[in-house]
């Protein structure tokens, strides 16, 4: 069964980031630069300061799909691929938002996804509708909820045939 780790599911692994590569079935790791940092042996500036390397590292020494979030989320896989996701907002920096991205890649894999298509729709999924709120919402802030309860709009806004 694949499986989506975040915070204390990553925080287990710190400075051990090879025995995620023990499990048999896909996993999405989802850090910010803190918790990359504290899987890799480094600090987050040290993560910060090199995005690309450090997710590219830690999706090849954990042989799994790394989406290291932050501004430009970085999606990379084992074998050294990175997509930047393009969609998103600094309203995502809010308590909760990474639960809720985490449910949304998670949603996507039970689809049977492969876990770097799952990670990268999900994340754009997850900025889109983000987006969607930021001229409602203006910079008064967002509930992860909020993003939660946009997510069908943006996926409605997908399917909907051209007129």
């Amino acid at each position: 069964m694949p499986l989506v780790l975040d915070a204390d599911g990553l925080n287990g692994f710190a400075g051990r980031p090879r025995r995620l590569a023990r499990r048999k079935a896909a996993i999405v790791a989802t850090p910010h630069p803190g918790e990359a940092g504290r899987l890799l042996g480094k600090s987050a500036r040290e993560v910060q300061a090199e995005r690309l390397a450090s997710a590219r590292e830690l999706a090849r020494l954990a042989r799994c799909c790394v989406l290291l979030k932050g501004e430009a989320s970085l999606i990379a896989t084992p074998d050294g691929r990175v997509v930047v996701n393009s969609s998103g907002t600094p309203l995502l920096a809010t308590a909760g938002s990474g639960d809720v991205l985490g449910g949304v890649i998670a949603a996507l894999l039970a689809t049977g996804l492969a876990a770097d298509v799952a990670a990268a729709a999900g994340a754009w999924l997850h900025g889109a509708a983000a987006e969607k709120l930021e001229p409602v919402l203006g910079d008064a802030g967002l509930l992860s909820h909020e993003v939660a309860d946009a997510i069908p709009l943006v996926r409605r806004e997908l399917t909907r045939p051209n007129a």
